[in-house]
């Protein structure tokens, strides 16, 4: 999820830390910023706020799966690499001769 910045009602301009990417405490900060912000007479819908909750926690969930298999990857590419290497250094066989 991309996010440049948002203002909440006192133009407090809220970023993400680091790159672009939204993060587990980035969510926490907008929504208590979201929390304090709402009009107490008018608060925000309980179904909405669980919806985007759970999309977070979905969102959080594909991101661990997406390390988790990154880190795979990098393991079975070395690993294929090392059997490359170990193909290339073993000797071939000598032939057998032919049986008279």
């Amino acid at each position: 999820m991309s996010v440049n910045s948002i203002t909440n009602a006192n133009n407090v301009v809220l970023q993400p830390k680091g790159g672009q990417q939204m993060g587990q405490s980035d969510f926490l900060r907008l929504m208590t910023a979201q929390l304090s912000q709402q009009d107490p007479f008018n608060p925000v819908d309980n179904q909405q706020m669980v919806a985007q909750m759970a999309q977070f926690s979905s969102l959080a969930g594909i991101s661990e799966t997406n390390t988790t298999l990154q880190q795979i990857s990098e393991q079975l590419i070395a690993q294929t690499q090392l059997l490359k290497d170990i193909k290339a250094a073993t000797p071939a066989p000598a032939p057998t001769p032919p049986a008279t």
